[in-house]
């Protein structure tokens, strides 16, 4: 599957939905966590302590929003985080931070004027 550079509202809105839920978000954490090397669904089964058919489940709704890969290895099939993907996600959530001017991860975006910040 190819990384997503540039999310739109409703890539987004699947994303955000996909990780809207206790295990898939452990999931993706996890897998985060695993770095470039991932982790095999066995191995993803028995750290979240999930049944192998929810595996399934969770896996393939994650991939569908383009959140994590998959590759085989041998008889295994390896998943790992999409860090392109997760990097465009944060983007898109935050392009409009702070009014469009540059600002630091300290900055309190609360105090702008309304009429001054950009809408999504």
């Amino acid at each position: 599957m190819e990384t997503m550079n540039r999310f739109d509202s409703d890539s987004a809105i699947a994303a955000l939905g996909a990780l809207a839920q206790e295990h898939r978000l452990a999931l993706f954490r996890l897998l985060v966590q695993a770095g470039e090397d991932g982790m095999a669904a066995g191995a993803i089964a028995t750290a979240l302590g999930i049944p192998n058919s929810s595996l399934s489940f969770h896996l393939a709704q994650l991939s569908r929003a383009g959140l994590i890969r998959q590759r085989r290895a041998h008889r295994s099939i390896i998943y790992s985080a999409d860090y392109g993907a997760m990097n465009a996600l944060v983007g898109y959530l935050m392009e409009n931070c702070c009014a469009g001017a540059a600002c630091d991860s300290d900055a309190d975006c609360s105090e702008l004027p309304a009429q001054e910040r950009k809408t999504a």
